[in-house]
C-alpha cells in the first residue's frame, strides 16, 4: 500500500540535536483562542514553526516532531522525524499513532541499522496491527471505538534524504525558492487518498468489484459506502471490514 507513497528528496541542512512534541497542554508555544502556535524552534537538521487550529470541541489530531537518534542504539543514524495525525471519529487513533509510530520506526532502524523505506512501512504497519488489537479488546466495553480513524503524514530526514509517507488525505508540501523571482513555489511530496479524486475512486472499485456500493455520492460528496471520503487511513476494525 505504501510503496507509492514514498518519494525521496536531497536536504541540505545544518546538524543540530532537538526534540519537540507538541500536546494540547504544551507550554512550549502560545495559545490565541482556538489557536495554538509556535514561531521557531531548532530540530537536528534545522529551524522549524508549528502550528494547530482546533476545529472540534475535542482535539482528535496530534502532531510531533523528533529529532536527534532514530534509533534505539545512540549510534545512530541521526536525523528528524515529523508526524501528523489528523484524526476522525474521536481522538484514539491519532493519541496511539502519536505514542508509538515513532517507537516502532526507532526498533525497526535499529535492527536493520539504517533508514530506508522498508523501516518506515514496518512501523506503520506494527502500529496499525498494534491499534486493531487494542481495538478488538475494547469493543465490547467501548464500541464507538470501532469508529475512528486517523491520516497518518509522516516526514523523515536521515543521511541528507527527506523520506515522505502517507495515509490519508493530508499533504505534504515542499516550499523551493525561485531565484528568478524570489518567490516559493510549492511542491506536493504526498499522494492523497480520497475517493472525492476520480483516479482513487477507480482504484477502491478495482479492489471491491463485488461490492456496487463501495463508493457512494452522498449530499453530492462521494464517500466510501457512504460514510468517509479518505480511502486509506491508520483505520479500525469496523472500517477495515466494511470494506
Amino acid at each position: 500500500m505504501l510503496s507509492g507513497l514514498m518519494n525521496f528528496l536531497r536536504a541540505c541542512f545544518r546538524p543540530r540535536s532537538d526534540r519537540y512534541v507538541h500536546t494540547s497542554s504544551d507550554a512550549g508555544g502560545r495559545q490565541d483562542g482556538l489557536l495554538w502556535y509556535k514561531d521557531t524552534g531548532q530540530h537536528f537538521n534545522g529551524e522549524f514553526s508549528m502550528a494547530v487550529v482546533q476545529a472540534n470541541n475535542l482535539l482528535e489530531d496530534q502532531s510531533q516532531l523528533e529529532s536527534g537518534c532514530l534509533s534505539s542504539h545512540e549510534s545512530g543514524p541521526y536525523g528528524t522525524f515529523i508526524g501528523v495525525y489528523d484524526g476522525h471519529g474521536g481522538p484514539e487513533t491519532s493519541r496511539y499513532i502519536n505514542d508509538h509510530l515513532f517507537q516502532h520506526l526507532k526498533r525497526f532502524t535499529s535492527e536493520q541499522q539504517t533508514m530506508s523505506v522498508d523501516v518506515i512501512r514496518k512501523a506503520y504497519q506494527a502500529t496499525e496491527e498494534g491499534f486493531l488489537s487494542l481495538v478488538t479488546k475494547q469493543w465490547p466495553m467501548k464500541p464507538q471505538i470501532a469508529a475512528v480513524g486517523s491520516c497518518c503524514l509522516v516526514g523523515v530526514i536521515c543521511g541528507g534524504i527527506l523520506y515522505v509517507a502517507n495515509l490519508g488525505d493530508s499533504r505534504a508540501v515542499l516550499g523551493r525558492a525561485v531565484k528568478a523571482t524570489g518567490d516559493v513555489l510549492a511542491v506536493q511530496l504526498s499522494a492523497e487518498h480520497n475517493v472525492c479524486i476520480e483516479s482513487v475512486r477507480q482504484e477502491m472499485q478495482s479492489l471491491h468489484p463485488d461490492d456496487p456500493q463501495i463508493v457512494v455520492l452522498k449530499y453530492n460528496v462521494w464517500r466510501v459506502k457512504g460514510l468517509i471520503q479518505v480511502s486509506f487511513t491508520m483505520q479500525t476494525i469496523f472500517n477495515f471490514n466494511s470494506l
